[in-house]
């Protein structure tokens, strides 16, 4: 069954793609196992080596992978970042990943025991399989299968049938680097691809929304493989009375709404002290209806329209839903359909209470609510309220005052004096609480040592032991 996609600047459906059933997901899967293990057997500088010449082959045709996101997405220059991102990733991971693989294969390590010593090599996952969502569409393709190929695995990845165009041209990148075109496919397809694909690969990533990733997780207990999942989250930030108003106003807005507010790392919730309160929704609502949409020009405004339709229903019935339980809307509130997309203007929210959905499930929209608080321990109980527990912001008047604040909260990642770095900054290793992920960190080391699995090597250089030293004995 062709599936049709949607632009979302149009609203029209004009692209469409054919989902990749049972036996081209196995025939992929075999294809790429096969390759696998010349691609294992490269020393690792080799296989860096490649990839380097991947990510200029990616460079040179990065114009037509932005080209691409940008009808998906309906943005313009976040798509060109992500593609430029995507190249210095590639060669993030090349220039790491020999030493990184040096450092964890130990030989000839010592023991309890004087004539046994140990050595430690890496085994790679034969094939990891990446289903990936719609918001970032190359970044969150290739952000784990990157890593995994750096490791000497094999990548199976399924990207969303919301926007899937950026394949085509990657694809043809990648064909001129034929060592990586056989180690690395594409599957296109819907919720059953995704599920099917658990089956055909020994490592799974998800990145997504909890009840999906609920069945990614029970799919891989069930195959007994291991999954490294990146879920929901509804990120806090806390506003101390220390903090500049309008400063604090401003870093909340570009945190919540940049990709429309469309990313797991934006500030869905905020709690401010009611000593600057006054001043910081003041500046909060003004730095909002500044905001321009890119419409009808991509190239001129600050966000574009909702990728996913149905999406803009859920954030419309999360404002509808707090409106009419008392909550007031302070700017934006309604979805407009313009030439055919669906925008919502930054809309900020005060009255809020706990229960109502645009504070207590994720919203995936440019909508702030506001929440005044009278002291730092209620900011606190508040922002660590709820199922999720994937990162958070704290504003203060000093640094030190900030990650006080941001120790108390039970999150991976706290962004100090700013709002949604994890975005920005993938060197350190994080762990998602709560329902926000499960598995090793995908930043950091941590994000090419998960692929690995270790074998040791146990040496005796004296005398095995005999029978005789398990032999039972009178006393």
């Amino acid at each position: 069954m062709t599936l049709q996609v949607r632009n979302p600047r149009t609203g029209q459906f004009d692209y469409s793609i054919e989902p990749a059933g049972r036996e081209a997901l196995e025939a992929a899967a075999g294809a790429l196992r096969e390759a696998q293990v010349r691609w294992a057997a490269r020393t690792p500088e080799d296989r860096a080596s490649i990839l380097h010449r991947w990510a200029d082959a990616i460079e040179r045709d990065q114009a037509a992978i932005a080209a691409a996101l940008t009808v998906d997405t309906g943005r313009s220059t976040i798509s060109g970042i992500e593609a430029s991102a995507m190249v210095q990733l590639v060669r993030r991971w090349a220039d790491r990943a020999p030493a990184l693989i040096a450092e964890h294969q130990r030989g000839g390590c010592a023991t309890s025991h004087a004539t046994i010593t140990t050595s430690t090599t890496l085994v790679p996952f034969p094939l990891v399989g990446v289903i990936s969502p719609w918001n970032f569409p190359l970044t969150l393709s290739l952000i784990d299968a990157v890593p995994a190929l750096a490791a000497g695995c094999a990548a199976l990845v399924k990207p969303s049938e919301v926007t899937p165009r950026f394949v085509a041209p990657l694809v043809e990148a990648t064909r001129s680097v034929p060592e990586i075109a056989e180690v690395l496919a594409f599957v296109q397809g819907d919720g059953a691809t995704g599920a099917a694909l658990v089956d055909v690969v020994d490592f799974v990533c998800f990145t997504g929304s909890v009840p999906t990733g609920r069945k990614v997780a029970e799919a891989a207990a069930r195959a007994f493989i291991p999954a490294s999942l990146e879920l929901g989250g509804k990120d806090p930030m806390i506003v101390l009375a220390s903090a500049d108003p309008e400063r604090a106003a401003a870093i909340a807005l570009r945190a919540s709404i940049v990709n429309t507010g469309q990313a797991c790392q934006s500030i869905e919730r905020v709690y401010v002290a009611r000593a600057i309160a006054e001043p910081f929704l003041k500046a909060l609502v003004a730095g909002a209806e500044a905001v321009r949409l890119n419409h009808p020009d991509i190239s001129d405004g600050d966000i574009g329209p909702f990728i996913f339709e149905k999406q803009a229903r859920v954030v419309q019935a999360q404002i509808d839903q707090a409106r009419a339980a008392g909550a007031e809307i302070l700017t934006g509130g309604t979805v407009e359909t313009l030439d055919g997309g669906l925008y919502l203007r930054p809309t900020v929210i005060t009255g809020v209470a706990p229960e109502m959905a645009v504070m207590a499930e994720e919203t995936f929209g440019p909508v702030i609510p506001v929440t005044v608080v009278d002291n730092d321990d209620e900011a606190v109980r508040l922002a660590n309220e709820g199922p999720y527990g994937l990162s958070a912001a704290v504003i203060a008047g000093s640094v030190e005052e900030a990650e006080a604040i941001g120790a108390r909260l039970q999150v991976g990642a706290v962004s100090i004096n700013d709002g949604s770095l994890t975005g920005l900054v993938w060197e350190a290793e994080k762990t998602s609480f709560g329902e926000s992920g499960l598995g090793p960190s995908r930043m950091g080391d941590s994000g090419l040592l998960r692929f690995l699995r270790k074998r040791v090597l146990i040496r005796q250089s004296g005398e095995a032991l005999p029978l005789a030293a398990y032999a039972e004995r009178r006393s």
